[in-house]
């Protein structure tokens, strides 16, 4: 177990750190200590309340991967609540989230045409970030809001963080995470891995995702270690970022282990790395076959995680050595208590199948503005997760299935509700379906049935989905056809019609 001491909000991670010692470094690039850490995270919120920004407004980051993204990030859940919103985003997207989280503030890259701008509120702040030649960060924005008084020191139970999480049946969902429930996550996260000030995580998770947020870069300077931050992952820059980095641990989603797995094909040998101490993987269901041919290429453990953003990420995991690593199991409780419950709210016995449910200090409180999610996700203080799931013996869980049917695309949650919509809004749409289909890299894609009332063709459809969704949340193939399979009851069952298109396909 580890002796670092315990944080019980952000700011607190950035005292654990060695004055000197490198906090960020950038591959081939900059780098930033914890004292400049430190002192760049205490100056973006200065410079917040000079603007107005106060303990309770929320504020949108749309930055790409890099140190400042950190600094922002940091900077912002201190001083107020960050909103984290992938840059990929379109129009529609942005205006949503901005909406929902009701946010005060948009922060991006100085320079950078967004189209986010174009879709916040007048009362908005347009805030940009640029990075000096002495590699400060700092803030300006478009006019002057006085300042805030209020306290600038963030409680255990002030938000830190909102973001988003798919529901079937609604739009997004959001969520509300603590500073408290942030620092058990990571001290969670550091005990199950044994994190030190020695180790050197590559993030390779983008930084607008809890995983990447907690598992790589908050976790690391909770042990005083340093996070390594590419702009993006590049399996083609892979060999050449471990030779400058020489980090000791990643965590990713399956998609990116498949690739570096292929990439490594006939040429093993250059993927055996000295300082390389362990991989985890999280966010999706990693394949047995894939955490073997790791293990073979890399000669490390490969740790299976359990996470979701409502538990501030993890909450179960394989150990390390000694402790035994279960193929096709995320693991024992990290940290979290977790059971089985039955529709009626019992528990179950060992080796019973049912909806895994979880309890503990990172667990949030409950979603934002939605009585009516709160009230199915919660029975006796336990929050159902939504998977389907089996403990056995030795309290090792496997995933059996999800009974929310969530599309999850490499660890990307994507609603199908949210295509549902964009393809209803066509005017040849008359029904929409949207669910998710197995993919060997992806885990699942995005695909859609539609039933039309005019004249539309699937490249069409296609078309106009990506024009009004993120990339990754686009169906790839939109099947024509005359009605939507339903149940007896007259309700539609994303998995029944997948099944149904699935057959009438191969036919």
């Amino acid at each position: 177990m580890s002796n670092i001491k315990k944080a019980t909000n952000l700011l607190d991670l950035l005292d654990i750190g060695s004055p000197g010692q490198v906090a960020i470094r950038e591959p081939g690039g900059r780098e930033f200590t914890y004292d400049t850490l430190r002192s760049q995270v205490n100056s973006i919120g200065k410079q917040l309340r000079s603007m107005g920004v106060k303990r309770t407004d929320r504020v949108a980051i749309v930055i790409p991967n890099s140190a400042e993204t950190i600094i922002t990030f940091l900077g912002v859940a201190a001083a107020a609540t960050a909103a984290p919103l992938n840059p990929a985003y379109k129009p529609d997207e942005f205006k949503f989230y901005l909406e929902d989280t009701n946010a005060v503030a948009i922060i991006t890259t100085a320079g950078e045409s967004s189209t986010v701008h174009d879709v916040a509120s007048d009362n908005t702040i347009h805030i940009e970030l640029e990075v000096k030649p002495d590699n400060t960060v700092t803030l300006s924005n478009d006019k002057s809001n006085g300042s805030s008084s209020d306290s600038y020191e963030p409680d255990s139970e002030d938000v830190a963080l909102v973001l988003h999480t798919s529901g079937t049946t609604s739009r997004p969902k959001m969520v509300p995470l603590k500073h408290g429930n942030l620092a058990k996550s990571v001290d969670n996260i550091i005990n199950t891995y044994n994190l030190v000030a020695d180790d050197i995580a590559l993030c390779v998770m983008p930084l607008f995702h809890v995983h990447g947020l907690v598992a790589s870069t908050l976790s690391t300077f909770a042990s005083g270690g340093t996070v390594s931050v590419p702009p993006k992952f590049n399996v083609l820059n892979f060999l050449r970022i471990t030779e400058q980095e020489k980090f000791t641990w990643y965590t990713a989603v399956p998609s990116i282990h498949q690739t570096l797995l292929a990439r490594a094909k006939g040429r093993e040998s250059a993927y055996k790395l000295s300082e390389l101490k362990f991989i985890r993987s999280c966010s999706s269901s990693l394949a047995p076959a894939t955490m073997l041919g790791l293990e073979e290429l890399f000669e490390v453990p490969v740790l299976e995680a359990y996470g979701m953003t409502e538990a501030s990420h993890q909450m179960s995991s394989n150990p390390l050595p000694p402790g035994t690593r279960l193929p096709g199991s995320v693991g024992h409780g990290t940290g979290v208590d977790i059971a089985i419950m039955n529709d009626t709210g019992n528990l179950l016995d060992t080796l019973t199948r049912g909806e895994v449910v979880i309890k503990g200090s990172n667990v949030f409180s409950g979603y934002e503005n939605n009585s009516e999610a709160n009230a199915t996700s919660f029975t006796d203080g336990w929050f159902r997760t939504g998977d389907e799931g089996m403990l056995d013996q030795n309290g090792y869980l496997t995933l059996l299935g999800r009974i929310k049917e969530i599309i999850n695309r490499s660890g990307e949650k994507i609603s199908p509700r949210e295509i549902d919509e964009i393809l209803l809004s066509h005017p040849a749409v008359a029904e929409a379906v949207a669910f998710g289909i197995p993919h060997p890299t992806h885990g699942e894609e995005p695909s859609a049935a539609v039933v039309l009332n005019g004249s539309a063709d699937e490249k069409e459809l296609i078309s106009f989905c990506r024009d009004h969704l993120a990339d990754f949340k686009c169906p790839r193939v939109i099947h024509v056809v005359e009605e939507i399979p339903r149940t007896a009851t007259g309700k539609i069952q994303r998995r029944m019609v997948a099944e149904v298109i699935s057959n009438k396909a191969n036919k």
